[in-house]
Formats: structure tokens, C-alpha cells, sequence
């Protein structure tokens, strides 16, 4: 399995854009809710939004809700209302710093164990 999925890496960054279409990073990032006492509220998700993504990621991003489950540390078993954030970039090295800043500042903010981060390559266009 570990092979198709490698292979299936490989084919994404050797895919050729379409005319008109550049080529760049596309993370989604899951931001999960709970807190030691209650929930990250979405007046507090959107100042981080505000204060900590919007200044990095100016030309824009896209959220969304959804509903998540993983595995905590200590083996339990986390069902949680998520935040999901898109962000279509450049493959550079400072759009890859601040999406390590931004996952941090979630992390300590709202006293997360962690975040998940899905990186592909795709093509975009406007």
C-alpha cells in the first residue's frame, strides 16, 4: 500500500499544467475544537483567521466545518467539531514556515495536542 501511495506522490508532481494553470501547494489544514474545559468558539476561530492567517496568506483561503476522530496520545479516542483551512501557494519556503507558524499558534492558543496537515501539488487558475 505504502508503494501506490509513494507512486501516487510521484504522479502528482510530475503532472504538466493546462494552459493559463500554474502550479502550486494546496494544504489542508484541520484545526480540531476541543479544549481541557470547552470548545474553540467560532468568534475565537475567526480572530484567529483574522490575526494569524489573513496576514500570512493575503491573496486567500477557504474554510470549512466538518467533523473529526483520532487518536489521542494517551490512546483515547477524539470525536470533535474541526475546522478545515485551504490554502493554495507557492512551493516555497515561506509559505511552508508560516504554515508551521500558523499550526503552532493554534496548537498553544487553544491548548490543541496537535494539527493535521495534507500537503498535494495541484494546478490553479483564475
Amino acid at each position: 500500500m505504502l508503494a501506490t501511495l509513494l507512486s501516487a506522490c510521484t504522479t502528482l508532481t510530475t503532472e504538466t499544467c493546462a494552459k493559463g494553470e500554474e502550479r502550486v501547494v494546496n494544504d489542508l489544514i484541520y484545526f480540531g475544537t476541543a479544549k481541557p474545559a470547552d470548545f474553540v468558539t467560532p468568534a475565537e476561530f475567526d480572530d484567529f483567521l483574522r490575526t494569524e492567517v489573513t496576514p500570512r496568506f493575503p491573496q486567500g483561503f477557504t474554510t470549512w466545518r466538518a467533523r473529526g476522530q483520532w487518536r489521542a496520545a494517551d490512546g483515547s479516542t477524539v470525536r470533535e467539531p474541526t475546522w478545515v483551512l485551504s490554502l493554495a501557494h507557492p512551493d516555497d519556503e515561506a509559505s511552508d514556515r508560516a504554515i508551521g507558524e500558523l499550526r503552532e499558534h493554534y496548537r498553544q492558543r487553544f491548548e490543541q495536542e496537535s494539527t493535521l496537515r495534507v500537503r498535494h501539488t495541484a494546478c490553479a487558475s483564475f
